[in-house]
């Protein structure tokens, strides 16, 4: 399905029609999935986490400098990658051993979760930079159906964000599969997402994301933020979610 027809869905249908109808998933269709997953033979222990190179040339961001961005993605990016493969061998090596107390043991499942959280949004959030920040008209239409219009939505997300200045979190745009909704989610971590929802657009407002550059002006990086928002990526993670529909 692609993003026209998921848009002129929309104007046929309801709000919650809207998104059922360009993202639903069939009962046979998760049935199916779920047997594919049950065959996938990955050692949950074993994974090798890679660094994902950044898909755009940091030099050539509007009004975020490379000396941010290449020290944001090596060093805190670039930590949680390197931190989340230490923490599946030690999870290996601590559940073999019969000796290791449960305390022990959750301490390193808590890290896990984290490590898992900033690896996965840190790259949503590198992998939606690199753009014009100029949201094509399918895109717009998607979110007022969703919001009421365009800018209702950026008002708000650009609130949360607001919000989050001078401490630490995530604002993002989320699909959520169980309310079949487009909502705009506030987290204060890595760790406590919105169930059962997908990320469409993630801005990660850590003070390690815009210090460097604006110091305390958070409002000065939101802006530069959507100034460099790639909606080409967005569209590809809608059409994502749109196939599942088929």
């Amino acid at each position: 399905m692609t993003i026209d027809k998921v848009r002129r869905n929309m104007l046929k249908t309801s709000s919650a029609g809207i998104i059922a109808t360009a993202f639903g998933t069939t009962t046979a269709q998760a049935q199916s999935q779920a047997m594919g997953a049950a065959n996938l033979q990955i050692n949950a222990f074993h994974v090798e986490h890679e660094f994902k190179p950044l898909a755009f040339k940091s030099s050539l961001l509007d009004g975020l400098s490379a000396r941010l961005i290449d020290s944001h993605w090596a060093n805190n990016y670039g930590g949680s990658v390197r931190a989340l493969n230490t923490v599946n061998k030690r999870l290996a090596e601590a559940l073999a051993a019969t000796d290791t107390p449960a305390f022990i043991y959750n301490d390193l499942k808590r890290e896990h979760l984290m490590r898992t959280g900033s690896v996965i949004l840190h790259e949503y959030y590198f992998d939606n930079l690199g753009g014009d920040g100029k949201a094509p008209a399918s895109v717009r239409s998607l979110l007022a159906a969703s919001f009421g219009d365009f800018n209702r939505w950026e008002t708000e997300y650009r609130k949360i964000g607001a919000g989050l200045g001078g401490g630490a979190g995530w604002v993002v745009l989320a699909y959520n599969r169980h309310f079949e909704v487009l909502e705009n989610y506030w987290m204060a971590d890595h760790m406590h997402s919105p169930a059962d929802s997908v990320p469409l657009l993630v801005m990660d407002m850590y003070e390690h994301s815009y210090q460097m550059d604006y110091g305390s002006a958070t409002a000065r990086y939101i802006d530069a933020f959507f100034s460099n928002i790639n909606w080409d990526e967005v569209m590809l993670r809608i059409e994502a979610l749109a196939r599942t529909a088929k």
